[in-house]
């Protein structure tokens, strides 16, 4: 059973529970169920709304300006919700972020809300909902509407909601404006709160926080010889073969300069200790149609020797290979069975020609890989080779590029270089696979964690170069850039990023240092970043979904409101009908696009259209 029907198997459960104390008038009378949701009602806190509503005139400023806003993002959040639901319609394979379990806000059950965060995660939502409804309340009694209760909405012991019972018939009598600005007043202070929590976040509590020296694990690849070592994700290596390492760049040169085994000092948190990495060059990685014909899957390869010489290191793969654009190569299984041996080219490997790029211009086809052993008579061996060699030449400059084709054809081209979209120097139009000949070589087993990237993308200071290479590093300039990104932080790997960031919870906190004036808190100035990044994640999340323009949402009852402002001034005999015929077509548009989103995949792949 997977976790959407565990987690519908105990909803199921709880309704019938609670429905069975309902029935048998166990219940108090402030306990209220319907299907698998549970009410508290309570007429406490009414004479603090009456005390805070005094100043009138000024909260009415505020939710005119709220109204405006909540006008602007119903319709961009129209359009977005059907964009969407279009675009999964016409996607082959659904999006992470589009499986059921992630419409979920379960911790745990949400694959972008870590079990680990789940209290943070509880307080910022029952912090936005109180909030949200509470400034509801506000709002009626500075418009004179009286309240008949307030309360929490649950979906069984899951918070979900919270609610304001304005009195019906004093909500007909207000004014429309009155209304509107009732309805738009949950939205604005969501709004409101937000700004308030990411400037505190922002501002004093990222302020106070360091990189910790050392080497970030943020992955270990099962298998590797770092997976035998018993190192993990979490810890932090800060010696290499008796040399400390400051940071990522220090840690490859010196595992570059040891030997095959190599004794590293690891901090997990906790203690440090002291493991012995014992090096084997694997492929863990390769591209399709690559020259050595190979697969990798769960299990990688391990390349054993090159031109009969063995081999164990990345460094003794180059060196075997040397100069010679050819190298015959061995490779295994990691059990040691689909041993093969084969002569190919070794180099850059194109897995991509840009039409109208200068190499397809060159006469290079698009579509057909490309294995770049030089350029220029600069011996390509891997990317980075390629790269460096690129960035020295400049734009518009013509190189000539010697490559192998999947025929195996060694062919040469003149090209004329384009500037590089992304950093200095020179582009010849393709797309190049991370690694050599088509394989991704790793001796070592680890992949960095970019603590001090996502530091300063939370606008603190992640050390010199922590940007370099992140494709959002220029929207942490402004606070508009830094709401953006840490709204999708938790989405990362959907933006190009290599981890999703849920805050910093768990072997993530290893890779931070506290300083300056929050370090008295110790972990419980985490503790106060993740409930900060997590309620002004929430708030605005729930700002934006109740500005739907769909019924019973904020944005459904505003566009009621408008729409009979409209309708009034239009010469339409039932305008009654006119206003109902905008909401529910609105409603059922808002409805398909989100079906759409959810379950159009399996719809149409259930039906055989796709």
């Amino acid at each position: 059973m997977n976790t959407v029907l565990w987690v519908l198997t105990g909803i199921l459960a709880y309704t019938a529970a609670m429905t069975w104390l309902r029935n048998r008038g166990i219940l108090p009378d402030s306990v209220r169920i319907s299907g698998p949701l549970t009410t508290l009602h309570t007429r406490r806190g009414r004479a603090f709304l009456e005390r805070l509503a005094g100043p009138r005139r000024f909260w009415r400023a505020v939710a005119n300006l709220g109204l405006g806003g909540a006008l602007v993002a119903m319709v961009g959040s129209f359009v977005l919700i059907v964009s969407s639901g279009l675009s999964a319609l016409s996607a082959t394979q659904p999006s992470a972020i589009q499986q059921p379990q992630n419409f979920l806000i379960i911790p745990g059950v949400n694959e972008f809300l870590p079990l680990s965060v789940a209290p943070e995660i509880v307080g910022g939502l029952a912090i936005a909902m109180v909030v949200h409804e509470g400034a509801h309340g506000l709002l009626c009694r500075v418009e004179d509407i009286d309240i008949d209760s307030m309360g929490l909405v649950f979906l069984a012991v899951l918070p979900v909601g919270a609610f304001v019972e304005p009195d019906e018939e004093a909500t007909r009598e207000a004014s429309r404006g009155a209304r509107a600005r009732m309805f738009a007043a949950g939205v604005t202070a969501n709004v409101v709160l937000t700004v308030v929590v990411f400037a505190l976040l922002f501002g004093p509590v990222v302020g106070a926080m360091g990189v910790a020296p050392g080497y970030a694990v943020g992955e270990v690849n099962p298998g590797s010889p770092a997976a035998a070592a018993d190192l993990a994700q979490g810890d932090r290596i800060v010696e290499v073969a008796g040399e400390p390492v400051a940071d990522a760049a220090a840690f490859e040169a010196a595992v570059a300069e040891a030997g095959a085994d190599v004794p590293m000092v690891v901090d997990d948190g906790d203690e440090e200790r002291t493991v012995t990495v014992e090096r084997e060059l694997q492929a863990v990685g390769s591209a399709g149609g690559n020259p050595f014909g190979v697969t990798v899957t769960e299990e990688p390869f391990v390349v054993t020797a090159v031109n009969g010489e063995p081999v164990r290191t990345e460094g003794d793969f180059l060196a075997a290979v040397g100069d010679d654009e050819r190298a015959t190569v061995a490779l295994e299984g990691a059990d040691g069975a689909n041993a093969t041996e084969r002569e190919v080219p070794v180099g850059a490997y194109i897995v991509g020609v840009q039409e109208g790029g200068p190499i397809h211009d060159a006469g290079a086809a698009v579509g057909e890989p490309l294995t770049v052993v030089e350029i220029d008579g600069d011996r390509i061996r891997d990317d980075e080779a390629l790269a460096a060699t690129l960035q020295e030449r400049e734009p518009g400059t013509t190189v000539e590029v010697v490559a192998y084709t999947a025929a195996d054809e060694r062919v040469s081209y003149d090209v004329e270089l384009d500037p590089h979209p992304n950093r200095e120097g020179g582009f010849i139009g393709v797309s190049v696979f991370p690694g050599t000949s088509g394989l991704a070589l790793d001796d070592v087993g680890v992949s960095e964690y970019p603590a001090g990237a996502y530091l300063e993308l939370l606008g603190g200071d992640g050390g010199e170069g922590a940007l370099d290479g992140v494709a959002l590093g220029g929207l942490a300039d402004s606070a508009l850039g830094l709401v953006f990104v840490t709204l999708i932080l938790p989405l990362g790997s959907l933006f190009g990023l290599p981890f999703n960031f849920a805050g910093f919870a768990g072997g993530i906190t290893n890779f931070y240092v506290l300083e300056g004036g929050l370090a008295f808190l110790g972990g419980g100035a985490f503790l106060l970043a993740n409930l900060l990044f997590w309620t002004g994640w929430i708030n605005i999340q729930l700002a934006l979904f109740n500005c739907l323009p769909a019924f019973p949402l904020d944005g459904g009852r505003i566009l009621r409101m408008v729409a009979e402002a409209v309708v009034s001034r239009l010469p339409i005999g039932d305008r009654h009908a006119a206003v109902r015929t905008i909401t529910v077509s609105s409603g059922l548009v808002m409805l398909f696009g989100l079906v759409s989103m959810v379950f159009g995949n399996q719809i149409l792949s259930a039906l055989g259209l796709i």
